[in-house]
């Protein structure tokens, strides 16, 4: 009779469908939020580097002898080099022949004596044509001898060194009947594209001619002189 028949397969799908919803894997729990990380220290304020400021020596004669401090970024470097180029008491070369010049240069040519003469016209400490250098680096002793238009009673003089600073050994001077006095010898301080400065008490002569001596082999690489400042009074 088919009111007792039951649909066997039915039964079983049935069965499978309970089953499979008992089983169900529970969902898994949500994550815990990520803690926020904790705040970078606050870095400390830079610390600008002290000026290295260069020995002061006094010879027994009185000459005392420095250099400039600083780089072409500060701005009491600027001010001292624009203070030093408007100096109404100094004059700057106008003539110069050297021990050498790179390339053999002469007259006016890049590298030659002639480059050390006039105000400095070299902006940063580098290898320029605009400055006077040596033949050959490392040789030894080479020499830079400059005059000026007016003679004076000299009191001072600056050299501006370029590049490789700091090989200057001996400075003379030329009186006006063209006698030779050592003014100074020893250790040049210059670092760096600053002046080798002089200040020594007013000669008695007058003068209008200096030599520059440089040991070359002191400091490594090419040592190159832009411009020369002598310091006087005609009186």
């Amino acid at each position: 009779m088919s009111t007792f028949h039951v649909r066997p397969l039915m039964v079983v799908a049935a069965s499978l469908l309970l089953f499979g919803a008992g089983c169900k894997k529970a969902p898994a729990p949500a994550p815990e939020p990520a803690s926020a990380p904790a705040p970078a220290p606050a870095a400390a304020p830079a610390t600008a580097a002290p000026a290295v400021i260069a020995p002061v020596t006094v010879s027994a004669d009185g000459v005392t002898s420095t250099a400039t401090s600083g780089d072409e970024k500060s701005v009491d470097w600027a001010l001292k080099q624009q203070d030093i180029k408007n100096d109404p008491q100094g004059q700057w070369a106008s003539g110069a022949t050297a021990s050498s010049s790179y390339n053999d240069a002469k007259d006016q040519d890049r590298f030659s004596a002639w480059q050390a003469t006039g105000p400095p016209n070299v902006d940063h400490e580098s290898d320029n044509a605009s400055a006077w250098t040596s033949k050959t680096p490392d040789a030894g002793i080479e020499w830079l001898d400059l005059t000026f238009p007016n003679a004076v009673h000299a009191t001072g003089l600056r050299v501006r060194e370029s590049d490789g600073a700091g090989a200057i050994v001996r400075v003379e001077i030329f009186d006006d009947s063209g006698a030779v006095h050592s003014l100074w010898t020893g250790t040049d301080p210059t670092k760096g594209l600053n002046y080798f400065v002089l200040t020594f008490p007013r000669t008695t002569y007058k003068t209008n001619h200096v030599k520059v001596t440089l040991a070359t082999n002191m400091i490594p690489g090419w040592n190159e002189i832009d411009a020369v400042q002598l310091l006087g009074t005609d009186k």
